[in-house]
């Protein structure tokens, strides 16, 4: 690895860690630091590579902004992982989308898991919804009215943390 690569890795982990972090903590991602790494990371790729560089990356960013553009739209994902995400394909660009996205979508499952094994999250509305989509007799407005409040802390993943692992994922292999 180079030292512009290391730099590189180095700058862009500790970005995500710090919104990993916060995150975890407060279950936000603040738009200064969302939009302000895809700022940079759009800066960076115009002043690094050009025009071509720059378009290559956003439209990476759009592409990985997209992949959770249904889930926010039925409230199972936050703008601010949206908004993470977005960044991140800034900085991967078009080559290595794929990997961002199939270790982000990895790692969101195997935490995901691990937070219902040891309960940190609440599977009754995946329970809900698997019957849902399912089970043709199963009283949807009965189910729907004994679930709890969307916000509630127990039913929220902070999938910043995924985001980071596939960005670690996509920059090093």
């Amino acid at each position: 690895m180079t030292a512009d690569a290391f730099l590189l890795l180095t700058g862009v982990v500790a970005w995500a860690g710090v919104l990993a972090w916060s995150d975890c903590r407060t279950r936000r991602l603040p738009n200064a630091w969302t939009l302000g790494g895809a700022s940079v990371a759009l800066v960076f790729r115009l002043a690094y590579g050009g025009w071509p560089c720059l378009v290559d990356g956003f439209a990476a960013a759009a592409g990985a902004g997209a992949f959770l553009l249904v889930p926010f739209l039925l409230r199972g994902a936050g703008g601010g992982d949206v908004k993470m995400l977005f960044a991140a394909g800034a900085i991967v660009g078009w080559g290595r989308l794929f990997m961002l996205l199939w270790a982000t979508s990895l790692a969101g499952l195997a935490m995901g898991l691990a937070m219902l094994a040891f309960g940190q999250l609440d599977g009754a509305r995946l329970k809900h919804f698997v019957r849902c989509a399912f089970d043709w007799r199963y009283d949807r407005k009965a189910g729907a009215a004994g679930l709890a409040p969307k916000d509630a802390a127990r039913f929220r993943i902070p999938f910043s943390v995924p985001i980071l692992a596939g960005l670690i994922a996509a920059l090093v292999w």
